[in-house]
C-alpha cells in the first residue's frame, strides 16, 4: 500500500469515528494529552522504554523536551516548574535505572507539597515477570510502582489501552488536588506504541477542596487576635502550594500581625515590609524565635510544625500561647504540638473568609508596641554578629549585599547545608521574588536542576542559584544543560571546602572528628571546572571585593555565570536551636542538653 493510499486509508477511520474520539497510538495520545493539560517542557533521560514518548512529543513539536544527564536532575527541575506554575512539572524516564533514578527527586516533590507527574516507561506487557518466582524477565524490568507508592500521592501501571485516559487524568487531577504532591504513572512499551481509539481529552479538573471553615472558628480566631498583645502569623511553605500568597498577604497586612515564616516560605511576605519578622527554627534567626517565646497567640497557616521549626522541647513551644493551626492535612495538627485550635481547610478559601470576617469586625489598629519590641529583638541580635569575627566573608553579610544587587531577580534557588540557612536568615526578597530549596527531604543536589527548572519557566529575569561545594558536586553534570540551553543562571557557591553542616554536627557531638566531612573530602576549582564547559567564572576569596563581584556577576545578563565564594572552613551556621533546650534558647550562647536527634 502507497503512503498515500495508507494516509487516505486513517483519514476515513478517522472520519467514521465519534467526533470525540480518535485514533492513535497511545504515546500520541500521551502528547496530545500533556498539551491540553498546559504542560510547555517534558523533562527526561533517554532510554529505550520510552522512545515512543520521545517520538510522538518531538514530532508534534508543541512541547519542549529538556535532555538532562541524570534523572534525578529532571525530577528536581520538575519539583520547581510544579511549584512556580501550578501546573505538573512532568518529567520521563526509562525503566529499570531511570526510574529508580527519579525517586529521590518524587520524594522532594512529595514532602515538599510539589505538584508533578512522573512518566515512566516499562518493558512490555508479557515481558513482565508478574508472579514467576524470580527477578526479572523483561531486560531492565523493575517494579517502580511499589518503590514510589510511599513518596507519591499516587503510583500506577497502566495495564490496558482503554485505562490509559482516565489514568493521566487522575493524575493530574490528583498532583494539584488537596496538599498537591507527585503522582507516577507507569506505561508499559506496548500500550505506548499500540494504536487505539481514545477520547479526545480535555484539560484536568482540580478535585474538591476541603471544606470551608466553620463561622464558629472564625469568630474566635478574629477574637482572638483582637485581644492579642503580642499577635504572630507563622508562614509555611503550604501558603504557596495553596496558591493563596496574595491572600495571606492582604489579610496579614489587614489585621496588622506580625509575621515569621518557615524554611519553606522565606519568600512569603516582603522583606521590606513592616510586618516581615523573620525565619524561625534549628537555624532561625535568634530574635524571629525569641518573638514566638513572647507571643500571646501565634496562627499558623500551612506549616507542619516540625522539629526544625519547633525544637525538640514542643512543651515550652505550646506553652503561654494560644495557637491556631489551618492545615489542608489532618494529621499535620495536634501532631507534635498539642492543644491546638484546629481548622481542616484548603488554605485558599480560609483566607477569603478570614479577610471578610476580618473587614466585617470593625477597624484594626497597629500593634506598634508588639512591633517595636520584635524590632530591638533584631537589633540587639543582627543575623551578621552571629558570626562576628568570622575570618574571611562573613556568608550573612554576603547575603545581603547579594540580594541587594539582584533585586529585580525572579527566583533564588538554594541548595541544601549551610549556605541554605544563610540564605534563609539573610536573603532580601521583593515583593515578587521566589525562593525555592528542598526542605522536607533535604537533598543535597538540588540547587542546579532546580534551577534549571526555574528557567524554563521564566529566563527574562535573573535566576539566581545559591549552593554549596559539596551539594553542588551532586549534580554537577548539569552544568553541561545550561551551557547547550544556554540558561542565563547566576551560579553561586559558597565554598568552605568541607561538608559544613555535618561538620559542625562533628564538632558539637564527635570532638571535632570530621571524618568524611573535612578529613576524606576535596573539591576540585569550580571557576576551572565552569570554564572547561564553556561559563564565564571567577572567585571571590576577600570581604573588600564582594560588591565588584556581585556587580560582575549581574553584569553578565543574558549567559551563565558562576562565582566561586571562599568562606572559612570553621564558619557556623549560628544561631542554632540548642538541643533539647526550648527554640529561644540557641547555640553558641547555649549549649545543648541532650544528643541532636534530627
Amino acid at each position: 500500500m502507497s503512503t498515500g493510499e495508507d494516509g487516505a486509508r486513517r483519514e476515513a477511520a478517522v472520519a467514521a469515528e465519534p467526533a470525540d474520539a480518535i485514533r492513535m497510538k497511545g504515546s500520541d495520545y500521551i502528547a496530545t494529552f500533556l498539551e491540553c493539560q498546559g504542560v510547555r517542557t517534558v523533562l527526561e533521560l533517554s532510554g529505550g522504554m520510552i522512545a515512543h514518548l520521545l517520538d510522538s512529543i518531538s514530532r508534534r513539536g508543541k512541547i519542549r523536551i529538556l535532555s538532562v544527564h541524570h534523572e534525578q536532575a529532571a525530577a528536581f527541575a520538575a519539583d520547581a516548574m510544579g511549584r512556580l506554575t501550578g501546573t505538573p512539572g512532568v518529567a520521563m524516564a526509562t525503566s529499570g535505572p531511570g526510574a529508580t533514578n527519579l525517586l529521590t527527586g518524587i520524594a522532594s516533590c512529595y514532602f515538599d507539597s510539589s505538584p508533578a507527574v512522573f512518566i515512566t516507561g516499562q518493558v512490555n506487557r508479557n515481558e513482565q515477570k508478574g508472579d514467576r518466582a524470580i527477578r526479572q524477565l523483561g531486560f531492565q524490568e523493575t517494579e517502580i510502582v511499589p518503590m514510589a507508592r510511599p513518596v507519591t500521592k499516587a503510583a500506577w501501571q497502566v495495564r490496558s489501552p482503554e485505562d490509559l485516559p482516565r489514568m493521566l487524568e487522575a493524575a493530574f487531577e490528583l498532583a494539584v488536588s488537596g496538599r498537591p504532591g507527585p503522582v507516577l504513572l507507569d506505561v508499559p512499551m506496548d500500550i505506548q506504541r499500540i494504536e487505539a481509539e481514545f477520547p479526545m481529552p480535555e484539560p484536568a479538573r482540580r478535585g474538591a477542596t476541603q471544606p470551608t471553615v466553620e463561622p464558629a472558628f472564625l469568630a474566635d480566631l478574629i477574637g482572638a487576635l483582637r485581644r492579642a498583645r503580642r499577635p504572630l502569623i507563622l508562614a509555611g511553605g503550604g501558603i504557596r502550594a495553596a496558591r493563596a500568597t496574595d491572600l495571606f498577604r492582604r489579610f496579614a497586612r489587614l489585621v496588622r500581625a506580625p509575621v515569621v515564616n518557615s524554611l519553606m516560605a522565606v519568600d512569603a511576605i516582603p522583606y521590606a515590609d513592616r510586618l516581615h519578622v523573620g525565619m524561625i527554627g534549628s537555624y532561625g534567626n535568634r530574635w524571629a524565635n525569641l518573638a514566638v517565646g513572647q507571643s500571646d497567640l501565634l496562627i499558623v497557616l500551612g506549616s507542619r510544625l516540625d522539629i526544625r521549626q519547633t525544637g525538640a522541647d514542643t512543651r515550652a513551644f505550646a506553652s503561654g500561647r494560644t495557637i491556631f493551626h489551618i492545615d489542608c492535612e489532618a494529621g499535620e495538627m495536634n501532631n507534635r504540638i498539642g492543644g491546638c485550635r484546629t481548622a481542616l481547610c484548603d488554605l485558599h478559601p480560609f483566607l477569603e473568609s478570614a479577610i471578610g470576617a476580618a473587614k466585617g469586625s470593625g477597624p484594626w489598629v497597629p500593634a506598634d508596641s508588639w512591633l517595636e519590641e520584635i524590632q530591638a529583638l533584631r537589633v540587639r541580635w543582627p543575623d551578621t554578629g552571629e558570626l562576628k569575627g568570622v575570618a574571611g566573608i562573613n556568608p550573612n553579610e554576603f547575603m545581603h549585599q547579594l540580594s541587594q544587587r539582584f533585586t529585580s531577580a525572579g527566583v533564588y534557588v538554594a541548595d541544601v547545608g549551610q549556605h541554605q540557612m544563610w540564605a534563609g536568615q539573610s536573603l532580601e526578597l521583593g515583593e515578587t521574588q521566589r525562593f525555592l530549596t528542598s526542605g522536607g527531604m533535604g537533598s543535597m543536589g538540588f540547587g542546579l536542576p532546580a534551577a534549571i527548572g526555574a528557567a524554563m519557566v521564566d529566563s527574562s529575569k535573573a535566576i539566581v542559584l545559591i549552593a554549596g561545594d559539596g551539594g553542588f558536586q551532586c549534580n554537577i553534570q548539569e552544568l553541561e544543560t545550561v551551557v547547550h540551553h544556554g540558561l542565563p543562571l547566576k551560579m553561586v557557591i559558597i565554598n568552605n571546602g568541607c561538608h559544613g553542616m555535618v561538620r559542625q554536627f562533628q564538632q558539637s557531638y564527635f570532638e571535632g572528628n570530621y571524618q568524611s566531612t573535612l578529613r576524606g573530602y576535596s573539591a576540585p576549582d569550580f571557576a576551572r571546572v565552569a570554564e572547561a564547559y564553556g561559563i564565564d567564572a571567577r572567585r571571590l576569596t576577600e570581604p573588600a571585593d564582594v560588591t565588584a563581584a556581585v556587580e560582575w556577576l549581574d553584569a553578565t545578563q543574558d549567559r551563565p555565570a558562576l562565582l566561586d565564594v571562599k568562606i572559612d572552613t570553621y564558619a557556623n551556621a549560628y544561631p542554632k536551636i540548642a538541643f533539647g533546650r526550648p527554640m529561644t534558647e540557641m547555640e553558641p550562647l547555649a549549649s545543648p542538653i541532650e544528643p541532636e536527634g534530627a
